[in-house]
């Protein structure tokens, strides 16, 4: 880039300009999915948009106390696995533990229907395996726990001699050690595969089964036993859910939250570029510009990666007025090493190597407290988190790469020497 600063500078301006024509026009405050048709929708959270909000009870009754907490983060990835099958992006999934009752919290923004959401969670299955102990009235079905957590896929397959379809499966590592000693120690004795808690297939173990594959056959049609392949694939329960409650979440809250987080954004991205204008003089264009570039850059990010909360726009906004702190670190040492008779161009690059330490680890400090925020929260906290970490790290690539770019190639001499003398 030393070498070339124009040319690179180029690039970067049309990388730019792509950026803003891939996020404009920007979400109107009243109704807020009115975008551009041809760019995409930007993804906004239940804050925003309203939606849906799903609360279901986990039943760990069949869960050892110590498997409790593995057992809701693998409910908690399947769900949102079945979430994303039907459309809705970047659901939000919260798993609780009040008392010992385990509730799995479903946020899904956009979704008015709740009809269809109910019908996917709930058409996702929970498998477990139990041996039958005692006949007739006395029987009794005792859970082997080797559940749906284990499953690494479903496939239909055909009964050689019957030539009925009949449901094969394959476990994991642990899911087929747990399958090969369950039967090794129950030999002659009844298994029975439950879904939904309901017995589906029942069979004597006539020998030790290695290898972590199993079979469920019924009475089942080809169509049958593909719907359950599917559902299946998409994710077996490792426990099951109960719905709890359910209701539809508007979002004139969110509209009017942000037409005031937009507005204040732009206040306060106003009075910095003032600021540095009428502070740094020429310098200031500079910085302007790469600030102008950075919030281009950054909403592009934004609208590929992120679902938008309120949260995460004031993330966002927190770190537009951070974004200028690297030039100002970055002029003050230029006018250091200008006063101390440095030319110009050495005293740009000496002022942008001794400013980049400090640079460094104040941003290193921010990135740390966001991927704390992020890694060690929930909800719209880790909104916040990821787009002022996300944030922090264009800016650092805004003023150490575009502003240096921009003073390689417009700054003379009497631009250095006012920026010293001011």
């Amino acid at each position: 880039m030393k070498k070339y600063p124009g040319r690179y500078l180029s690039i970067i301006i049309i990388i730019a300009v792509a950026a803003l024509i891939f996020i404009w026009p920007f979400p109107k405050p009243v109704g807020l999915n009115n975008f551009s048709k041809n760019n995409g929708p930007w993804r906004l959270g239940l804050d925003l948009v309203g939606g849906t909000h799903l609360v279901y009870d986990v039943d760990m009754s069949q869960v050892a106390a110590g498997d409790r907490d593995s057992v809701m983060n693998g409910l908690k990835d399947v769900i949102e696995k079945r979430v994303n099958l039907f459309g809705v992006s970047e659901p939000q999934v919260v798993t609780a533990n009040q008392g010992g009752n385990y509730r799995l919290i479903v946020d899904l923004a956009g979704v008015k229907n709740i009809s269809s959401a109910l019908n996917e969670i709930g058409a996702t299955p929970f498998l477990d395996f139990r041996l039958v102990s005692g006949t007739g009235t006395s029987t009794q079905y005792i859970p082997t726990g080797i559940t749906g957590r284990y499953l690494t896929s479903a496939t239909m397959d055909f009964d050689q001699t019957t030539g009925l379809p009949f449901l094969s499966l394959t476990f994991n590592g642990d899911g087929a050690k747990l399958f090969e000693n369950m039967t090794a120690q129950n030999v002659g004795k009844v298994l029975c595969t439950f879904i939904d808690n309901q017995p589906t297939d029942c069979a004597t173990i006539q020998e030790k089964i290695p290898g972590g594959h199993a079979r469920i056959t019924g009475n089942f049609t080809t169509d049958q036993v593909q719907a359950m392949a599917a559902r299946f694939n998409a994710g077996a329960l490792p426990a099951p859910i109960k719905l709890n409650s359910q209701q539809t979440i508007g979002a004139s809250l969110g509209q009017e939250s942000l037409k005031k987080a937009v507005f204040a954004g732009i206040i306060g991205t106003l009075a910095v570029l003032l600021f540095m204008l009428l502070y740094y003089r020429r310098f200031g264009i500079y910085a302007d510009m790469a600030l102008i570039i950075y919030i281009i850059l950054t909403a592009a990010i934004f609208k590929l990666f992120v679902t938008m909360s309120l949260a995460g726009i004031a993330g966002y906004i927190l770190s537009i007025g951070m974004a200028v702190d690297a030039n100002i670190l970055i002029f003050e040492r230029t006018k250091e090493e200008i006063k101390k008779g440095l030319s110009k161009a050495a005293a740009v690059e000496e002022g942008f190597r001794r400013a980049w330490p400090s640079i460094r680890d104040s941003n290193s400090s921010t990135l740390i407290t966001a991927a704390i925020l992020y890694f060690f929260t929930s909800s719209f906290v880790k909104g916040f988190a990821l787009t002022l970490g996300i944030g922090v790290l264009v800016s650092m690539f805004s003023a150490i790469t575009i502003t240096r770019l921009l003073m390689r190639v417009f700054s003379s001499k009497s631009d250095v020497n006012s920026l010293a003398t001011h």
